[in-house]
């Protein structure tokens, strides 16, 4: 599977979701974060970062800040040696904040642009990966693209699991206590 890769959701998934991280002291990475990525980086898969930032259309904070919190995370998993292989993100929204950042763009989650764009950048089959989330729409994002969806119990996703499922199109392809539990599942260990 050394054409795959492990998509992962952002807030949430692989750090608190605080609503908006509209300043790099509201940034927290979940403590297991480094292990689960440092099990993909041992693997033949990639794993790469895919979030919404629409904070920056609806004028929260500045585009610069999303730089500023990614090189936070890499840092944080650089201590447990690991990293991510890239980093994708949106900061569209359809219907709020001024142009460029105004937009119907197909790179908003669960629109398939951001996996698109990785899967061209770095060869991979769509197919063959993997989307981690702790929304439902994560999973819809995977589905679409052919992949696996998997949904985390961590963030929004207890809350969608328990509030939302009878209305999902189809079931995640597993659900997972968060992040570690969901790479092992992927991974086999």
């Amino acid at each position: 599977m050394d054409n795959s890769a492990i998509f992962i959701d952002r807030d949430g998934t692989i750090s608190d979701e605080v609503g908006y991280v509209n300043h790099i002291s509201r940034y927290r990475v979940f403590p297991f974060a480094g292990e689960a990525i440092k099990l993909i980086n041992d693997s033949p898969m990639k794993a790469i970062l895919v979030t919404n930032q629409a904070g920056v259309a609806r004028g929260y904070f500045k585009e610069d800040l999303i730089g500023q919190v990614h090189s936070k995370l890499q840092e944080e998993l650089g201590r447990e040696n690991a990293k991510l292989d890239a980093i994708y993100y949106c900061p569209h929204h359809p219907s709020v904040g001024e142009p460029p950042y105004r937009q119907d763009c197909n790179c908003r989650k669960p629109k398939t642009g951001l996996l698109d764009k990785a899967a061209d950048d770095h060869g991979l089959s769509l197919k063959n990966s993997y989307m981690i989330g702790d929304r439902y729409s994560d999973v819809q994002l995977a589905h679409r693209v052919g992949a696996r969806g998997v949904l985390v119990l961590t963030g929004y996703g207890r809350g969608e699991y328990e509030y939302q499922r009878d209305e999902w199109e189809r079931e995640p392809d597993h659900i997972a206590d968060d992040l570690l539990a969901a790479v092992r599942w992927i991974l086999r260990y």
